[in-house]
């Protein structure tokens, strides 16, 4: 366990925030401390939409479940946090 810092580029936020998260957290934890800094201040909640995580730039979504120290990503890589629909 170590903290980690990553850069969260959030959808519909206009500011980068450098996020810090534990490296053993998961991308649903990430995607919750990125929302801690945007929703409800310069983002409107989307009730019933799930966050998911992504690089910077990428096309997938991380594994809700995969934790930080197995994705790869690098101290403040930026990560983009996506709405999504859940599906039924």
């Amino acid at each position: 366990m170590a903290l980690f810092p990553l850069t969260s580029n959030f959808e519909g936020d206009f500011v980068l925030q450098l996020v810090a998260v534990d490296s053993e957290n998961t991308m649903d934890e990430v995607a919750a401390a990125a929302a801690h800094h945007s929703v409800g201040r310069r983002v409107r909640a989307r009730p019933g939409q799930i966050l998911r995580v992504r690089r910077q730039g990428g096309e997938e979504f991380l594994p809700r479940t995969m934790r930080v120290s197995e994705s790869g990503l690098k101290p403040t890589e930026t990560v983009e946090i996506i709405w999504e629909a859940p599906k039924h």
